[in-house]
């Protein structure tokens, strides 16, 4: 199967050209954000008040962009990088880590909690809800570029990419976007929003991380290594290395939230609202 022939600039605005990988991280911000108003209606936490949810947006970009570049420089190309300083800012020329976007969040929204004196893991419990919706988005975008691609297969969907040689390869983006993206997505929805699952903090934030980790995990079996890493110790690839963290966190985070031992955290309200 022939990949499919998309232009990765989606739009031409003059001089500027708007490319889909840039409308996919706003879109998935943007209603990730809506989700965030919706489910705090439904049911309000504490403090966190509409002029509060109107700096959430900007928590989450700035978290994001500067997490995931740096996660990037440090995690895939810290050589590179260490060499070519000057270029760590240089967004356009690519190159964004999911796992450093993630600790760019978490420390974005540890600073919003403190400031708002919003209770910290019901609170990414429901960020935990949101996430899924940028991370689908986020993998069509890779494969709009063909980027990311899979592995050599012959299986009848396989793909021949552009920049992956003459040989047809998994579409890994794609499964992805099912796993970590629309699977997370719908089975957090379910639980927020037909469940008890908000009442003990840190059950959904748990179920995202080892969920992530999960699919991620599972998905890289399918996805072409990094040519410049390869496998790490042989056998395992960098994004299933950084997905192993993850996958213990979540893990932790379920078996205490499901203990319902989770009212003396120092990540809960008393330690983040008294700074």
């Amino acid at each position: 199967m022939q990949f499919p022939s998309i232009d990765p600039v989606a739009v031409h605005l003059g001089p500027l050209a708007v490319r889909w990988y840039a409308l996919a991280y706003i879109t998935g911000i943007l209603l990730g954000w809506f989700y965030l108003r919706a489910m705090n209606r439904r049911m309000p936490l504490p403090n966190l008040t509409p002029k509060a949810l109107e700096e959430v947006l900007s928590y989450a970009v700035l978290g994001i962009v500067l997490g995931g570049r740096l996660g990037y420089v440090l995690f895939y190309k810290p050589g590179y990088y260490l060499e070519h300083p000057l270029h760590i800012p240089a967004l356009w020329e690519g190159g964004m880590s999911f796992h450093g976007g993630l600790l760019g969040v978490l420390a974005a929204f540890i600073l919003f909690c403190r400031r708002y004196r919003v209770s910290f893991l019901p609170f990414m419990d429901m960020m935990a809800c949101a996430t899924p919706i940028g991370l689908f988005f986020g993998r069509l975008a890779n494969f709009v570029n063909g980027e990311l691609f899979g592995r050599v297969s012959n299986v009848p969907w396989a793909m021949v990419f552009p920049h992956g040689g003459p040989l047809p390869r998994h579409p890994s983006q794609l499964y992805e976007a099912g796993l970590e993206g629309l699977a997370l997505g719908v089975t957090l929805f379910l639980l927020q929003r037909f469940t008890r699952a908000r009442t003990r903090p840190g059950l959904l934030a748990g179920g995202f991380l080892a969920g992530y980790a999960c699919a991620r995990l599972f998905a890289e079996q399918f996805r072409e290594p990094d040519a410049h890493l390869g496998f790490l110790f042989g056998f395992i690839t960098m994004g299933q290395l950084l997905c192993l963290p993850m996958l213990v966190l979540g893990a932790i985070l379920l078996a205490r939230a499901c203990s319902g031992a989770h009212g003396c955290s120092a990540m809960e309200a008393g330690d983040l609202r008294g700074a």
